[in-house]
């Protein structure tokens, strides 16, 4: 059967390392095969907090005799002018064990190089893999690796032993004093004892009758029944609230789920239901229940690790514990009520949101002023609420309940700003100002949580590129990508049209004196090109051509809205033969006109029909495209435009733009850049255009 079984076994891995592990070892087994010259069957993960496992079905016994070719020196530095080998020509021909004699010439891009060409024997699969599989462990990388004991390695968890079969085989190999064989292990506690293992299918029945279920998606689905089947048990008018990402957590916590459900005291229904959510999920693993009108009830599931024999003193130990965190939770919420909001803004001074840009405070008056601004623009009539929800929408970093759960603020904020007799319009926007918190997150609801959410994030980009906190590669200490990528979000998804440019050249003023400079119109660009990268990414990434976005943004990129609407019209016009032919066509225009902006036309100047003809059409389609353009009817404006092919065809094979005349050669050039700017107002077309 060629089957290979690998099982790394460990002390307890953090949930968050398992998966991203198992994808590692798949990704890189199957990249070192290839590199080998194996073929494999499929290749599969598993694993659980104690063991990373993976099985590659119908793994090639023997790697194939191949033919590798290696390019050394140019022929000009391999053989003298008489023809005689040199020192490089024959330090090449022994480094490869090849006769001198036996190099060949080959051409390459450079020019003629030397090639020695060696046949590599194949060698039996169970003598490479000891290499592979010690190689696969020790390039392993973890968030957080540790070193145990007097070993090198570093990994997630000391390792604690290592099951290694080929075709039933053991691989024999060592890493750090721990010897592969043919044993796993069973759960930890319920059954301990090493047993013997033949083969994948044999290892997973034998795990489970040994208290351990493998394959994480079964264990996810065990996980899902125990916390329903627990919450049965308890009352018939719950229901758990199945969080997905607590649920890939608890699934990676335990190698086999055994839920129990508790209670606590109704008083704590009195939080906010994301505090009391929070309280549970992110620092006990506790899924709450909630009623049939999604109310939350006073219960929680707990899931173990080991079969629970006595359930109430189970419960009884996960009900202290939780009452614990919920009565902090609830002192928390009580103190944050004696201070209003509002009186918390002047403490903001004491919070530093960038060395060189000030302090939170700070950035509060400018999103504010920018609310202020944007209001004004969008809806005038929301601007006091614009403003007020502006100044207030950090004012919780200050609270007692953020202070324990970061992930709050904005919720919080809005809480307490309905306790304190706020607007709930004004509330709703303290929470929203953080929509998206990830991509393809949530947006907010409400024009009012938008603005202030485009104001806080255009302050933070603007300020962070005119002090030259830039990302650069990898890093993005101020998470500006993802700030961009949230900015663009709420604007199509709200369908807001505004103008980048006088927003961020607003904001980068509302910095005054604190950047030590004057104003730069240069940063208002940089901050423009960085949102355009990102708006460009994000649309190729879902599958937008790139051709496409670039031909739309290439010509305007100010109002996102406008750009998205022209970039549909092109994308659905694109596939047309006519639009293809156009295209080519404008292409070639956009050649000969090069930087001529002149656009005067004289009639009187032209000789041949051809040119009289598209300067009629032009003048045609110029009216009937004039008001489906002020509307941003685009796709009609480009099947309106597609007229102009035709003429456009005719015009290039009757008439010589370059005519000997100056004058005629002009108004020529003129009657083409004419027509280039009626089609640069949906977008540069010439991009779109791919040679035959």
């Amino acid at each position: 059967m060629n089957e290979l079984l690998f099982e790394i076994g460990t002390e307890e891995i953090p949930a968050g390392y398992i998966q991203p592990a198992l994808a590692f070892m798949e990704q890189a087994c199957a990249a070192r095969f290839s590199e080998l010259g194996l073929e494999s069957g499929p290749i599969h993960t598993v694993g659980t907090p104690r063991r990373l496992t993976l099985c590659v079905e119908d793994l090639q016994s023997r790697q194939p005799d191949r033919r590798v070719e290696h390019i050394g020196p140019s022929k000009k530095a391999g053989f003298d002018a008489d023809g005689n080998p040199t020192k490089a020509a024959m330090g090449f021909a022994r480094s490869r064990g090849v006769a001198v004699e036996d190099l060949q010439v080959v051409e390459t891009p450079k020019g003629p190089y030397l090639m020695a060409v060696e046949h590599v024997q194949g060698r039996e699969t169970i003598e490479l893999l000891p290499e592979i599989l010690e190689g696969l462990i020790r390039s392993m990388v973890f968030p957080k690796s540790m070193r145990w004991a007097n070993t090198s390695l570093a990994f997630a968890r000391p390792i604690q032993w290592l099951l290694a079969l080929y075709d039933g085989q053991v691989v024999e190999f060592e890493v750090e004093d721990t010897v592969s064989g043919n044993t796993t292990r069973g759960h930890r506690f319920m059954a301990p004892e090493s047993f013997v293992v033949t083969g994948f299918a044999q290892y997973q029945e034998r795990l489970q009758e040994h208290s351990v279920l493998v394959d994480p998606q079964k264990r996810r689905r065990q996980v899902i029944s125990e916390v329903k089947q627990a919450v049965a048990g308890r009352t018939s008018e719950g229901e758990p609230v199945l969080h997905e990402g607590l649920v890939d957590t608890v699934t990676n916590l335990v190698e086999i789920p055994w839920g129990v459900c508790g209670s606590f005291d109704e008083k704590f229904l009195e939080l906010p239901d994301e505090a009391l959510i929070t309280s549970m999920r992110e620092h006990q693993k506790y899924f709450p229940v909630q009623d049939r009108n999604g109310c939350l009830m006073p219960l929680f599931v707990a899931v173990n690790n080991t079969r629970i024999e006595d359930r109430d003193l189970a419960v009884a130990g996960h009900e202290r514990v939780l009452r614990a965190r919920l009565e902090d939770g609830l002192f928390f919420f009580n103190e944050d009520k004696k201070t209003p909001l509002a009186r918390r803004i002047d403490a903001l001074e004491g919070i530093i949101f960038q060395q060189k840009l000030g302090s939170m405070k700070e950035k509060s008056a400018r999103i504010a002023r920018l609310a202020g601004m944007l209001a004004r623009e969008l809806a005038p009539d929301l601007e006091e609420d614009a403003v007020r929800a502006a100044w207030l929408c950090k004012a919780d970093l200050l609270t007692e309940m953020v202070g324990e759960f970061p992930s709050l603020q904005g919720v919080m904020g809005r809480e307490y700003a309905l306790l304190d007799g706020e607007k709930p319009e004004v509330a709703l926007a303290i929470h929203e100002h953080y929509l998206p918190l990830r991509a393809g997150g949530e947006l907010p609801t409400t024009l009012l949580g938008a603005i202030v959410g485009i104001a806080d994030r255009i302050d933070t980009l603007t300020g962070c590129f005119a002090i030259g906190e830039k990302p650069t590669g990898n890093t993005d200490p101020f998470g500006l990508r993802r700030q961009a990528l949230g900015l663009l979000h709420i604007i199509s998804g709200l369908n807001i049209s505004l103008s980048l440019k006088a927003i961020v050249g607003y904001a980068l003023k509302g910095y005054g004196e604190l950047l030590g400079h004057e104003p730069d119109e240069k940063i208002v660009d940089e901050v423009l090109r960085f949102i355009r990268l990102r708006f460009t990414n994000d649309l190729v990434a879902s599958g937008t051509r790139s051709e496409v976005v670039e031909a739309a943004t290439s010509v305007g990129f100010d109002d996102v809205v406008d750009c998205l609407a022209r970039i549909r019209a092109l994308d659905g016009i694109r596939s047309q033969e006519e639009f293809t032919v156009l295209a080519g066509s404008f292409k070639r225009i956009r050649n000969i006109i090069k930087d001529n902006t002149e656009t005067a036309v004289d009639p009187d100047m032209f000789v041949e029909e051809a040119e009289k003809e598209l300067y009629q059409v032009l003048q045609e389609v110029q009216e009937a495209v004039g008001p489906l353009l002020e509307k941003r009817e685009y796709k009609a404006s480009l099947r309106a435009m597609l007229r102009m092919k035709e003429p456009v065809d005719r015009f290039f094979d009757q008439v010589m733009v370059m005519a000997e005349d100056p004058a005629v050669r002009q108004n020529r050039l003129n009657l083409l850049t004419a027509l280039g700017q009626l089609v640069l107002q949906v977008g540069d077309i010439s991009k779109m255009h791919v040679e035959g």
